[in-house]
């Protein structure tokens, strides 16, 4: 494994092969413990700390954050236990973790993860998303028309699915590549990072040619060979929670791709199942502080699935803001009647720019800021 030891936000990893990275996709599944270092240690120090557990047969990621530097170690829980990590000079403290996620906790990486996702746009800490934009591509015009709508109130990445799942077998699955094509274009053309979703490991190659931000849906959560494929890419990621699935079992399979050497994880609420009809999910704000005290990745919410209602979208939105989340997903399309999926859940586009004024507003009450992607000449 290379570390890159700049000081940075972010956590550097890269892997050399596939066999080096499920080798420490193995090593997750046993114990780690944090090295916290010393705030006035020095790059020997550090250097030598890092040969000392090679020497001991472990693995090792970095993490520099704002204030500290701290070490994930992976090993055997008996070995990890006896090993004198706390004697090492430069080392202030050795920590143990036991949640069942390593890389995505608080404690391997104590600061909010900071990233870019193309065009300047920056997630996490004090740089929100807004991501708008049609269910669906369905024609190079149409989405630039959205697109252009969406940007023009301040949205900063644009969505558009051109693989979609869908209940029936019978209903619109997207226009595949050609629908990459159509939003790669138009991203292009509006200067805005593009994400969509991809639905199966073989189509990740693909994707990954036209896409900013992959997006793996709700129904492919914990498809782990998925996870593991968009692992192995350097595209950030757009983690949608599972309709059933627990705040933990995000988690895990966020952890699947960071141990996979995919660092630029966005964790997604979009609503999880209820007993409830009068809204297509319930959407559980509660998760969004919830996951920031476990975890350093930066979530989104999406409150167009959530609640499959116009009437409720702008509330849940500024709900989800006010309750720190670093992103909102919004579905907007210029005639909802005829859109070819999930028509009845878009906000107007006029509806959408009275939304993102009141987004951005309420966001720097919280010292957020959701940035302009540059003007298209």
């Amino acid at each position: 494994m290379i570390l890159d030891f700049a000081p940075c936000e972010e956590i550097h990893c890269q892997f050399r092969n596939n066999q080096e990275r499920n080798h420490l996709f193995r090593m997750c599944e046993r114990s780690v413990v944090i090295i916290v270092l010393k705030p006035d240690y020095t790059d020997e120090q550090l250097q030598h700390i890092c040969e000392k557990v090679e020497e001991m047969g472990f693995r090792y990621e970095l993490s520099r954050g704002v204030q500290r530097t701290v070490l994930g170690v992976i090993g055997e829980e008996e070995e990890l236990r006896n090993a004198p990590l706390q004697a090492i000079p430069g080392v202030e403290n050795v920590l143990s973790v036991l949640k069942p996620y390593k890389l995505a906790s608080r404690e391997f990486h104590q600061d909010d993860s900071v990233f870019e996702l193309g065009h300047g746009v920056k997630v996490g800490g004090k740089s929100m998303i807004l991501i708008a934009g049609p269910c669906a591509i369905e024609s190079e015009d149409i989405l630039f028309e959205i697109g252009r709508a969406v940007k023009d109130s301040g949205a900063n990445v644009l969505r558009g699915g051109a693989f979609k799942p869908r209940t029936s077998p019978y209903s619109f699955q997207g226009l595949g590549e050609e629908g990459l094509k159509i939003l790669r274009t138009v991203g292009d053309e509006l200067q805005m990072p593009v994400v969509t979703e991809v639905m199966d490991p073989r189509q990740v190659e693909l994707v990954v040619e036209y896409a900013d931000i992959l997006q793996l849906g709700a129904r492919n959560m914990q498809n782990f060979n998925l996870l593991k494929e968009i692992g192995s890419t350097d595209k950030p990621v757009l983690l949608k929670r599972g309709m059933s699935a627990t705040v933990q079992d995000l988690l895990m399979s966020a952890e699947y791709v960071l141990a996979h050497g995919n660092k630029r994880v966005i964790l997604c609420e979009r609503g999880i199942r209820s007993f409830d009809s009068s809204t297509r999910n319930l959407l559980d704000l509660a998760m969004v502080p919830n996951s920031k005290g476990c975890s350093h990745l930066p979530i989104v919410v999406d409150p167009s699935h959530a609640t499959g209602r116009p009437d409720l979208i702008p509330k849940m939105a500024l709900a989800a803001v006010a309750a720190g989340a670093d992103g909102i997903h919004i579905e907007v399309h210029s005639c909802p009647e005829k859109a070819m999926s999930d028509g009845p859940q878009a906000l107007l586009p006029g509806q959408f720019h009275e939304l993102a004024e009141q987004i951005r507003s309420l966001a720097g009450f919280f010292e957020k800021e959701v940035a302009p992607t540059p003007q298209v000449v």
